[in-house]
């Protein structure tokens, strides 16, 4: 994972804007990447740049997505996207390479999409809603999609397991059983606690599947203090919390390809928010963090999206 990272984040791939020499450099090196895990990658044109795509045939349809481009330059600055989004795609590559070892019970396709950033950002040219509105299997046949974003750092400077080795997990809710399934999975080395997939706004590539109510999973640390600069770098990233993602997201990918086909639900849960946390500040001692969490206990008895959405983003800014 460290040397795909690396690479992406090199000067030869120069931010990785889609449609420019750097785009396509890094394109290349997830078509490679992903060939030698063992998988047969093809591109998918896109209105500026291509998505890079893996199938795993089946009847059915588990997929797998990070985007792979970044903001590029500004002048002689790089912007070289180590969390976001280099490390989820070295995670994918990493799930891959176990699920080309061994096959799962479903089909998986494993996609790194371009164009996720502004300008393209919810637009027609965006690599998932173009692949939405393109598929190369049809969406009612994809059971489950999994979106990683802003998964590579540590949450926060506590120096706590409880909170550096969270990973959010928005969605499950949005699916009959997910929730269970996520809670019952667990790994050394990241914690995935459950969160209601409107704390925020679409900030990713599940928005395309979540506009055709197809069933999906958010997997994202949040924005740390580095987001969108150029110190993004392969320095700050958390290897082994990363290698712990990878491992965790491929025993969730084989246990939804043992599920039956999964059924879509509009609703909300903002008490598995508000659980989420509770646990993760509880070892806390700082006096803001003891605050945050009376206002959770608060909110968990009588609980009002505002004031979650509030809460979390206090909690994001002072973990960032």
């Amino acid at each position: 994972m460290r040397a795909l990272v690396e690479a992406l984040c090199s000067d030869a791939c120069a931010g990785r804007a889609p449609g420019t020499p750097g785009g396509d450099t890094a394109r290349a090196l997830v078509v490679d990447a992903l060939r030698e895990a063992g998988l047969d990658p093809h591109e998918q044109r896109i209105p500026r740049g291509a998505n890079v795509l893996a199938t795993i045939p089946g009847e059915r349809y588990v997929l797998v997505a990070a985007h792979f481009d970044h903001l590029g330059k500004s002048g002689d600055q790089i912007f070289r996207g180590a969390d976001d989004n280099a490390a989820a795609v070295a995670i994918l590559v990493e799930v891959a390479r176990g699920l080309a070892n061994k096959r799962p019970d479903c089909g998986v396709i494993l996609a790194a999409f371009d164009a996720e950033e502004p300008p393209h950002f919810l637009s027609e040219s965006m690599g998932s809603e173009y692949f939405a509105r393109n598929p190369t299997v049809p969406l009612d046949r994809i059971d489950m999609m999994v979106c990683m974003d802003l998964v590579g750092h540590a949450l926060g400077d506590t120096g706590v397991p409880a909170v550096s080795q969270t990973l959010f997990a928005l969605g499950a809710e949005r699916s009959v059983g997910t929730a269970a399934r996520v809670d019952a999975i667990e790994e050394p080395g990241v914690i995935v606690r459950r969160a209601d997939a409107e704390i925020i706004p679409p900030l990713s590539d599940y928005a395309a599947f979540w506009d055709r109510s197809r069933p999906f999973l958010f997997l994202t640390g949040g924005r740390s203090r580095r987001y969108h600069t150029p110190d993004d770098t392969p320095e700050h990233l958390d290897w082994a919390k990363m290698a712990a993602t990878a491992r965790w997201l491929e025993r969730f990918v084989r246990d939804a390809c043992a599920r039956p086909s999964v059924e879509f639900r509009a609703q909300r849960d903002d008490v598995s928010t508000l659980d989420s946390v509770i646990a993760m500040l509880t070892p806390l001692a700082d006096p803001r963090a003891q605050a945050a969490l009376a206002m959770a206990k608060r909110l968990r008895n009588h609980p009002d999206p505002a004031s979650v959405a509030t809460l979390i983003g206090a909690i994001e800014g002072a973990l960032a």
